[in-house]
């Protein structure tokens, strides 16, 4: 489920080619794009995702996709020939350098399972891709503070949305890890305090949620990342501290048990 308004931006089909990759934190790989054609991306900042085509195999076509993502489009996307289809995933923008131009996309990587994962731990410099800009999901109403919550999943889209917000924010941002070594670097506003729950360790981001000094007043929340955190955080909010529906944005980025 999902209560995020996709975007079609006018930039639509961007192609890139990996130019390099990082391993920024023992379950993170970084992945940067560069490219002439990024000069149109439009950069919005905060958690700014889109669809990104993965090729699975060296055959692989680009030229073919559609220049948006939307229910006529994706149908064409299907009957495309699946020896030649490239995959499509979301993810977030990490860092944008526009000068260069430079996009950094981060993937969450625990051995072989899953598609873009593995490969991005085996994707060598000059690979083709192709992506769909499709907005931002973060999109505040007024409130008295705000409110993350997220997995390792969804730490792109909490580090970006901390690094852009208002520096006279307060609030909290709770993002559950697969280990404690999986944080990253955080540019938050001096009110945002930031709660690392490691999975390993036996935590849960609802846990870490139900444990908080909350705030006087009403939040605006995001909370997004496997399905059971993004509804439960709703549920939870909504159902038992009374915050409204309309001041809560979530999206389940993908579902334990499901490719």
């Amino acid at each position: 489920m999902s209560s995020i308004t996709v975007t079609h931006a006018p930039s639509g089909l961007v192609h890139a080619h990996v130019a390099r990759t990082e391993r920024v934190t023992p379950h993170m790989v970084r992945v940067t794009l560069t490219g002439d054609d990024l000069r149109r991306f439009r950069y919005r900042g905060f958690d700014q995702w889109f669809r990104l085509a993965v090729p699975v195999d060296d055959h692989a076509r680009f030229d073919n996709l559609p220049e948006r993502f939307d229910t006529r489009s994706y149908l064409r996307y299907l009957v495309l020939p699946k020896s030649t289809r490239p995959v499509i995933r979301s993810y977030t923008v990490r860092f944008f350098r526009p000068e260069v131009p430079e996009l950094d996309i981060d993937f969450v990587c625990h051995g072989s399972s899953g598609v873009a994962g593995p490969w991005a731990e085996t994707v060598e410099p000059g690979t083709e891709v192709a992506f769909i800009d499709q907005g931002c999901g973060w999109a505040p109403v007024p409130a008295d503070w705000s409110l993350l919550v997220a997995d390792e999943s969804g730490l792109p889209a909490v580090l970006g949305i901390l690094r852009d917000m208002p520096r006279d924010a307060v609030g909290h941002a709770v993002v559950e890890l697969i280990d404690a070594a999986d944080a990253q670097d955080v540019d938050a506003p001096a009110g945002m305090a930031v709660h690392w729950v490691p999975r390993g360790a036996g935590g849960t981001a609802l846990g870490m949620l139900r444990s908080l000094d909350w705030p006087a007043g009403t939040p605006y929340a995001f909370a997004v990342g496997e399905s059971a955190i993004a509804t439960g955080t709703r549920r939870y909010l909504v159902g038992e501290r009374g915050v409204p529906k309309g001041n809560v944005t979530f999206c389940g980025y993908w579902k334990a048990g499901k490719s």
